[in-house]
């Protein structure tokens, strides 16, 4: 089995990334007021406790009982959207027992630039062998060291292609 298919999970699924979550749930209160803040981290800690379900619940009823409307409730609305069709996703209180790590925007991002800009290209059809050597060709070339993986694998193929008989029998010395 390959190594790409050895990093994926098991049992399916990516863990939405909790930066994201924070960032939702913020936009459904006016910031800079310590209430606010706390309120959002009551919210947070719920979610990490697997109950993302009844946080959405709550930011609803909330919203009704403020009688938002409009564009004072669109960043309630957007959040609850989120917590409620992401579900599957947002379970932290099951992620690390199934060994699946909590994504960060930063990993995100990061799977995003490596995989999604290349592999998900319009009429694009990979196989996992092919998926994975542009992987790691595009992993090799952001970490800038295209050039010495370049010389390294030249110098192989040549001497690949252009063995000579008797090659490994000799010691080379200087």
């Amino acid at each position: 089995m390959s190594e790409l298919a050895d990093m994926l999970p098991a049992e399916g699924g990516v863990v939405s990334a909790f930066i994201d979550i924070r960032c939702r749930l913020s936009r459904t209160k006016p910031s800079g007021d310590a209430a606010v803040e706390d309120w959002v981290a009551i919210q947070a800690l719920a979610i990490l406790a697997g109950h993302s379900r009844q946080v959405a619940e709550t930011i609803t009823a909330q919203a009704d009982h403020a009688g938002l409307k409009g564009d004072r409730r669109r960043g309630a609305d957007a959040c609850v959207r989120h917590l409620t069709g992401k579900a599957e996703f947002l379970r932290y209180d099951r992620a690390p027992a199934a060994g699946r790590p909590i994504a960060t925007g930063v990993i995100e991002g990061a799977c995003r630039h490596l995989i999604a800009d290349r592999l998900d290209i319009f009429g694009a059809r990979w196989g996992l062998d092919g998926a994975e050597a542009v992987l790691k060709l595009r992993t090799v070339h952001s970490n800038g060291d295209f050039d010495t993986y370049w010389r390294f694998h030249v110098a192989r193929e040549h001497e690949r292609l252009y063995q000579t008989a008797g090659q490994g029998e000799y010691d080379l010395t200087a």
